[in-house]
């Protein structure tokens, strides 16, 4: 078995960290409920619950994880001496696995879209664009292969190893979506009417905070940011025992922050200039913003067509960062717990997850038949892991972290030994102790639509 490995760099910890939590959703989801939800206010709101519960969760998951130096399941074991807390990693491996096999599923749409932006193929009326999308999803091959394909890219990345591999893909990658996506910002804020988009995103409507948003707010903090998938666990087991976790913490925070409102930035100002209101989701990313794009540059065709492929270039990244921390999770636990060679163990990887990418691909398109619990695989997945594994996983990290682990260890972990000063570790214990826990709960019983 090879050694395991680490990050070479701080820069290598906070990027590759950083682009586990930068995904999608970040891109479909957090500009439009920012919009809807009073804007600057909710922005405010949703930096608050970054602090009380995102920052904190995250930190926990460091702690786990470089004092195991080892799996997520493994590094639960060492730290609980034992004990049945070690399930708590094999529910992050677990859930990691299932994420994975779904995501691709959106992932590969990205990367036909891509394709089909650079050969010109989406360029057309609404009609068109949206036919296009709905023959494309119900095709029983290409949603499949390009499912497939994605997650053998992301197999090439990992199985290079921790350097070779995931820290220096993230080196390239991350710096590349942050410059395509500040480039198709300035576009898009240079448009005719564009003003009220910014308005729309950026203005602060305190009266729309409400407690419903505030849950909301909550649930974007927490889903955001990986809590509860084993990947900052897994991630922090390379860290070097002199990595300020509380530092890199809010680091990671703060880049996956602003991303989220630069893409605010990036679609709203774009879609106002053409009198389009944006929403939300897959719909949002390859029904109407190709239309918005089209439109809104018509007059200059050829910036239009460079726009197109930059977005969905950045797509690709931003799924691709995601993918590649997720199968690092189960790779590490298989290396170790089967003691055989890291390639062996993310092709068992590679295989489960893209079985399970072609039935949800196939179950929302070719195959509608394909249905758990009366709806389609992948919609089922998604709500398995969104509303039940993940906020189990974080919630009893919390408790573990917060109640059985000794006070001593997880200060000594905060504080690199007593090397740094951790003059806001008890307000940190507190906070998981008491807030998250209570946090947790809250999105738990919101995700069911309990409150």
């Amino acid at each position: 078995m090879e050694g395991r490995g680490s990050f070479a760099s701080r820069i290598g910890i906070v990027l590759a960290t950083a682009g586990s939590a930068v995904g999608l959703g970040n891109i479909w989801r957090f500009p439009y409920m920012t919009g809807q939800n009073g804007g600057a206010a909710f922005i405010l709101l949703y930096f608050c619950c970054v602090f009380l519960l995102g920052i904190p969760g995250m930190i926990s998951e460091f702690i786990v994880g470089r004092h195991g130096e080892t799996n997520a399941a493994r590094a639960y074991d060492i730290l609980s001496r034992g004990k049945p807390w070690k399930l708590v990693g094999y529910l992050g491996i677990l859930t990691s696995t299932i994420i994975l096999g779904f995501y691709a599923v959106v992932a590969g749409w990205c990367l036909e879209y891509l394709f089909a932006s650079v050969m010109g193929k989406i360029q057309g009326d609404a009609d068109y664009v949206q036919q296009y999308f709905q023959t494309f999803s119900s095709n029983p091959i290409k949603p499949c292969l390009w499912a497939v394909a994605f997650i053998l890219i992301t197999h090439i990345v990992v199985v290079r190893g921790i350097r070779n591999g995931i820290e220096r893909a993230s080196k390239l990658l991350m710096p590349t979506l942050l410059i395509l996506l500040v480039i198709i910002v300035i576009a898009s804020c240079l448009l005719p009417g564009a003003d009220k988009g910014i308005e729309f995103l950026l203005k602060p409507d305190f009266s729309k905070l409400s407690g419903s948003v505030f849950l909301e707010a909550l649930g974007q903090a927490f889903f955001s940011l990986s809590l509860g998938t084993a990947c900052l666990c897994t991630y922090a087991s390379y860290f070097n025992k002199d990595t300020y976790l509380a530092g890199s913490a809010v680091q990671i925070a703060l880049i996956d922050s602003m991303i989220a409102v630069m893409a605010g930035l990036m679609i709203f100002p774009a879609a106002f200039s053409v009198g389009v209101t944006p929403d939300a989701g897959p719909s949002l990313i390859f029904i109407t913003l190709p239309n918005v794009f089209q439109q809104a540059f018509a007059g200059i065709p050829t910036i239009g067509y460079a726009i197109s492929v930059m977005f969905y270039a950045l797509l690709v990244f931003a799924a691709l960062t995601s993918t590649i921390s997720m199968h690092e999770i189960g790779t590490a636990f298989f290396t170790e717990e089967l003691h055989t060679r890291r390639s062996r163990s993310a092709w068992i990887v590679t295989t489960v997850c893209s079985l399970i990418a072609v039935f949800c691909a196939l179950s929302i398109g070719a195959c509608p038949s394909i249905r758990l619990l009366g709806t389609d695989l992948l919609d089922f997945c998604d709500r398995l892991t969104a509303q039940y594994l993940l906020p189990a996983g974080a919630f009893l990290t919390s408790l573990f972290i917060g109640w059985y682990v000794p006070r001593k260890v997880v200060q000594e972990e905060y504080t690199n030994k007593g090397r740094l000063r951790g003059t806001f570790f008890p307000v940190y214990l507190f906070i998981v102790r008491f807030v998250c826990p209570l946090c947790i709960l809250l999105v738990f019983l919101h995700q069911l639509g309990v409150i």
